[in-house]
């Protein structure tokens, strides 16, 4: 079903690279609020160490965000040493696009990683593209983001139920 994810995490810190090469993933693309960043542009602890340890195993990567706000994404991108897209229109292919033509692997070797359903896991899911969904960093959010989590806790419930959770 184009809502679910093919997974569903913690957080992007669980992504392994055990976990990575058992499915074949050799690219992430990642997005940015309330991923690896929350409301008040704060990166969790660990996220720089996790991104460059699997930069080191070869695992390719592209930040690819809706917002609007520039500076804060190509911040993000500098912090971690990634190439970046902003104002993605997820979940529309555009974006999408753009990033899968920059990591030059095929759709089955790609992953996207955000924390809503509506833009990230649908976007990844309408591309052919290994869909992780992660737990929001923190409970802040956009005033739209905001009013789209209870229908999206909905179906993650479905989503853990129909997985035997």
């Amino acid at each position: 079903m184009i809502i679910y994810p093919r997974i569903y995490m913690e957080s992007v810190k669980e992504i392994t690279i055990e976990f990575l090469k058992n499915n074949n993933i050799k690219a992430l693309i990642l997005d940015v609020d309330n991923t690896i960043l929350d409301f008040d542009k704060n990166m969790p602890e660990g996220i720089k160490e996790w991104c460059e340890h699997l930069k080191d195993q070869g695992i390719k990567f592209c930040i690819l965000s809706n917002s609007n706000k520039e500076e804060k994404v190509k911040m993000v991108a500098k912090i971690l040493n990634l190439p970046y897209f902003n104002l993605a229109t997820k979940p529309f292919k555009r974006g999408f696009k753009k990033a899968i033509n920059l990591l030059e692997e095929k759709e089955e070797n790609i992953a996207a990683v955000g924390d809503q359903i509506f833009t990230d896991v649908i976007g990844a899911n309408r591309c052919k593209l290994y869909s992780i969904l992660v737990k929001p960093i923190a409970e802040k959010d956009l005033l739209v983001t905001k009013i789209k989590r209870p229908i999206e806790n909905v179906i993650i419930k479905r989503y853990l139920r129909k997985r035997g959770k």
